[in-house]
């Protein structure tokens, strides 16, 4: 049977965000520029620890593909919703819709898994500082994201193939900005028990497993520095454990207020509200985190801006 016939449907339209029309053009302008600090402020931190030799260590190893997967992830759904909103268009066709969903699935799941990489790399560094180098070590820190790679991959083409399999007779509207696979799974005239147990079970895990290793790992730091109470030791976890906590308390307090918060048919537009915190926000502010954070993101800034300047 072909694609068509099976979801009978071509495409999809995306209602896009609950603005009205008069302001379609300040939130295009809004929006396109947290688009490109996004990009910017992202490609930036991956410039940063590409140049400064300080910074070649595993926790910005790690930070270097969380940007770059911070910029992907708003490049699945910014660039098409920008797009939407300056053309007066909302169709998207049933390909680009069904790889949107994959792709968002899989940036969102490696985000989840580079936190966890870069709590673990804090655990060690604090809790065994004298085996850090040892235990972080290079083949390790590759081993970690290409994991990561691997399984946040399987849980995006495992959904995107149980969505493949849906029909969708009862309309091809979307009440979202981009194709979400919950918007997705309510808009389909077809049986979703499977798809639902998917998310369930294999989706559950994938956010909440991390969840719980980071908790975990900041509950020994915290131990370590209260066994050992000094204004020195908690200002030094501060400074280093500061940035990350505060990339991880925004990336999952959007997902427990999206995906974990009892919903109703009429919460339609608080989940776009909180997909654009998620989607747009959270990787824009990312730079700022972390450079106004850190001393070493800052100190590196400057000597790039410092040989910049004396170069001319």
């Amino acid at each position: 049977m072909r694609r068509e016939n099976q979801s009978s449907v071509s495409e999809f339209l995306l209602l896009g965000l609950p603005i009205r029309p008069e302001e379609q053009g300040m939130y295009y302008a809004l929006f396109l520029a947290m688009y490109l600090t996004t990009v910017l402020g992202n490609l930036l931190i991956i410039l940063l620890i590409r140049l400064d030799s300080h910074l070649h260590t595993s926790m910005y190893f790690f930070l270097s593909h969380l940007a770059l997967t911070d910029i992907s992830l708003s490049s699945v759904t910014a660039p098409k919703m920008l797009m939407n909103m300056l053309m007066q268009t909302q169709s998207i066709s049933y390909a680009g819709c069904i790889c949107q969903e994959f792709f968002f699935v899989l940036f969102a799941d490696l985000d989840s898994f580079l936190l966890t990489s870069m709590a673990y790399d804090r655990y060690v560094a604090i809790c065994h500082p004298l085996h850090y180098p040892r235990i972080m070590s290079q083949n390790l820190c590759f081993l970690l994201v290409i994991v990561s790679w691997v399984l946040s991959s399987a849980n995006a083409l495992l959904h995107t193939l149980l969505l493949a399999q849906l029909s969708f007779l009862r309309g091809n509207t979307l009440p979202h900005f981009f194709c979400d696979l919950s918007a997705l799974l309510k808009l389909s005239s077809s049986d979703t028990t499977i798809n639902q147990l998917a998310i369930l079970t294999v989706g559950s895990a994938i956010v909440t497993l991390p969840l719980m290793c980071i908790l975990v790992s900041y509950g020994h730091i915290g131990a370590t520095i209260l066994r050992r109470p000094s204004i020195k030791g908690i200002c030094k976890a501060l400074s280093t454990c500061g940035s990350h906590l505060s990339v991880v308390s925004l990336y999952y307090g959007a997902i427990i207020a999206l995906y974990f918060v009892p919903s109703s048919d009429s919460s339609t537009d608080k989940d776009v509200i909180v997909s654009v915190l998620y989607t747009l926000v959270a990787p824009m502010l990312n730079p700022f985190i972390y450079s106004l954070r850190n001393r070493d993101m800052k100190g590196a800034l400057r000597n790039i801006l410092r040989r910049g300047i004396i170069s001319l």
